[in-house]
């Protein structure tokens, strides 16, 4: 994906887009754990302090493994298609026994029991990074809406706003100088896919609006569909 510079207010850069602490560390967005090697150039990254950026690495550790065994239809490590994660359920048969747990059969059909806490705190996450890093519009406070379940489930409602909802246009301008604006001047619209900015193909891609108020989009392995609003 490719880079564009960012000339917001310095202000929104000088604190932990998640809690408001002290810029200790760069974090990525997205979490190197939802994506494969080789690394797409250029991740973004959003200020972080070292609590926030440590503490849920368990977590994207989880949703990742999670997303893979759900598409696979299995927590054994033999059939999982991505081989980074089919390395790490190898490497720890606790995580593996504790998503295989989470898996049962109802009326013929795989349901997967998951903790959606922990997938929350993920997706808080990366919506926080992302409105800091496009939009230079950091939202540390809790959303005031919460998304996040399989594509193929999404109402009809839902569906719209992911496949047709608000694409970037000078309606809503993003904040003069944020990298949002600044793909538009320089690159242009056609930078977006379907409205998304793919990070990489097949893994992840996502949409940052504001449309009214902050709204992320993301896609993770082309299965899951979440979104954050800030209104």
């Amino acid at each position: 994906m490719r880079q564009v510079d960012d000339f917001s207010d310095e202000r929104n850069k000088d604190h932990c887009v998640h809690c408001g602490g002290p810029y200790e560390t760069d974090d990525h967005v997205p979490s190197k754990v939802l994506l494969d090697e080789p690394y797409p150039e250029n991740l973004s990254i959003s200020p972080s302090c070292q609590r926030c950026n440590n503490e849920l690495s368990k977590d994207e550790e989880y949703l990742a493994c999670v997303l893979e065994c759900v598409i696979c239809g299995s927590a054994d490590p033999d059939k999982i298609q991505r081989p980074k994660i089919a390395r790490r359920l190898a490497k720890s048969p606790k995580l593996a026994a504790l998503i295989a747990k989470c898996c049962r059969t109802e009326n013929g059909l795989m349901i997967w029991d998951v903790d959606m806490n922990r997938i929350k705190n993920v997706i808080l996450k990366l919506a926080r990074g992302h409105a800091s890093f496009e939009l230079a519009e950091p939202r540390n406070m809790e959303p005031d809406s919460f998304l996040c379940k399989p594509l193929a489930t999404l109402t009809a409602e839902e569906k719209l706003r992911f496949e047709d909802g608000p694409q970037i246009q000078f309606s809503a301008c993003p904040e003069v100088g944020s990298r949002a604006m600044s793909r538009i001047l320089v690159q242009g619209t056609d930078v977006y896919d379907e409205g998304f900015l793919v990070v990489q193909e097949g893994r992840y891609r996502f949409r940052a609006t504001q449309e009214n108020g902050v709204t992320i989009q993301m896609i993770l392995r082309e299965y899951l569909a979440c979104e954050v609003v800030w209104s």
